[in-house]
């Protein structure tokens, strides 16, 4: 089983929580790469807004351009990429464009957009119905990152003999990670993905197996060998306090590589500053080797 580690993005300027500025951004993947995990993924968002409160982020794409540069081993890439936010063209040489930089290091998290529908409508962008624009998107991407050329004609997305001139150091492109945890997109992911993700938090996965099966049936709904699907998780472990055990982690990791889970993402929790999420990593290293060596 392969261990990935998330780094957030996502605060509110004057909150609990510091605004994460490059260098300490930074700091935190070679940290990540040092420990020895194998991917580090970032969030995708403008803003987030919640009542009389705005969370923001920085500009994913632009920030993991950095990342390319700053890391060597470690992949990277986006937990989900927000789809509407960017015509599906651009995406896909967005996508390119990152892999080239990192020498094939990208992963190309996807999914129909998470964010507060007042997100998409204080910027203009068009969003509703989420599945609908999402799934002719998400066809334009395949077609140009696999076959460097995409021709589609839908309600809400058009490409005419649309070509991606430049390609990265893989023939077929970044691997395709859809997140999905409803009946219709893990059809989409079935069908079009090269990855299926999703997220638990611990206390939830006991329904990580249920989650598996109906993926198998989905691949099974569109003739595609279940096995031929790589499956990620997103699991939140709180490890600032202690508590839980670096052995209970452990054995919770690789529990979820017996149910047929190929790689989780951890998401480190109670991160208010740039040195505690750094020991806060650190502390992971123990999990780290005991999972690689399992």
């Amino acid at each position: 089983m392969q261990l990935g580690v998330a780094i957030p993005l996502l605060v509110v300027p004057g909150g609990r929580w510091p605004v994460p500025r490059w260098t300490d951004i930074r700091a935190r993947a070679l940290a990540a790469e040092e420990v020895g995990f194998d991917l580090v993924v970032v969030e995708d968002v403008l803003s987030w807004p919640q009542g009389d409160i705005t969370g923001g982020a920085w500009e994913s794409v632009s920030l993991l351009g950095g990342l390319a540069e700053a890391t060597s081993t470690i992949r990277i890439g986006h937990s989900v990429l927000n789809a509407p936010y960017r015509a599906p063209g651009l995406i896909a040489q967005m996508a390119a464009t990152l892999d080239e930089m990192s020498d094939g290091r990208y992963v190309l998290g996807i999914g129909a957009g998470n964010s507060p529908d007042a997100d998409y409508a204080a910027f203009g962008i068009p969003a509703d119905p989420r599945f609908s624009r999402f799934i002719e998107s998400l066809q334009i991407i395949v077609a140009l990152l696999r076959d460097g050329h995409a021709t589609f004609e839908g309600r809400f997305h058009q490409a005419s003999d649309a070509q991606l001139v430049l390609r990265g150091p893989r023939e077929q492109g970044p691997p395709i990670v859809v997140g999905a945890g409803g009946p219709r997109m893990k059809g989409a992911a079935a069908r079009w993905a090269d990855e299926w993700n999703w997220w638990t938090p611990p206390s939830d996965l006991s329904e990580v197996a249920g989650h598996l099966a109906a993926l198998d049936r989905a691949c099974e709904d569109v003739g595609r060998d279940p096995g031929s699907i790589r499956r990620s998780l997103d699991v939140y472990f709180p490890v600032i306090d202690g508590e839980p055990t670096d052995d209970r982690i452990a054995q919770q990791l690789l529990s979820l590589g017996e149910l047929g889970v190929d790689e989780v993402r951890c998401y480190l929790e109670k991160q208010p500053t740039q040195r505690d999420w750094l020991a806060a990593t650190e502390r992971m290293a123990g999990v780290v080797d005991q999972v690689h060596s399992a």
